[in-house]
């Protein structure tokens, strides 16, 4: 089964390759029954990167793993990782822009505000968004 596995393409992009990684695995039984069976996994990868980034180690094996861990939630789930990720920079887009439209409203702009600050705008357009 290993060799199946080496033969998914390299060329796709990373998060279709993981899905198709995970397929494969999953037709020997090396999965797990539920997303939600998974979900603690994306729990666990995200407290290792924490410990890596407090104990100032470098955690991109680690985030790789995490990645990996939603990948697998995402494909029990029924749905495909690349456009769930492409769905999500573009919301994040769109809140951003409109975060900004916000702010420049106020009278206001990004570079004077702190972080904590842009934060309540960013709430306010989630939640009007939401709604």
């Amino acid at each position: 089964q290993a060799s199946v596995l080496r033969d998914v393409s390299t060329g796709l992009p990373a998060l279709m390759r993981a899905s198709k990684v995970q397929k494969k695995v999953a037709q020997v039984g090396f999965d797990w029954d539920s997303p939600l069976e998974a979900l603690p996994k994306v729990h666990e990868e995200a407290e290792e990167v924490r410990e890596e980034l407090e104990a100032s180690r470098d955690p991109a094996e680690e985030l790789g793993d995490l990645l990996f861990s939603c990948v697998n939630v995402a494909r029990l789930c029924g749905l495909e990782p690349e456009l769930l990720l492409k769905s999500a920079t573009d919301k994040f887009i769109s809140r951003f822009s409109s975060m900004e439209n916000a702010i420049i409203s106020d009278g206001k702009s990004l570079e004077g505000l702190t972080l904590r600050e842009m934060d309540v705008y960013w709430y306010q357009v989630k939640s009007a968004q939401k709604s």
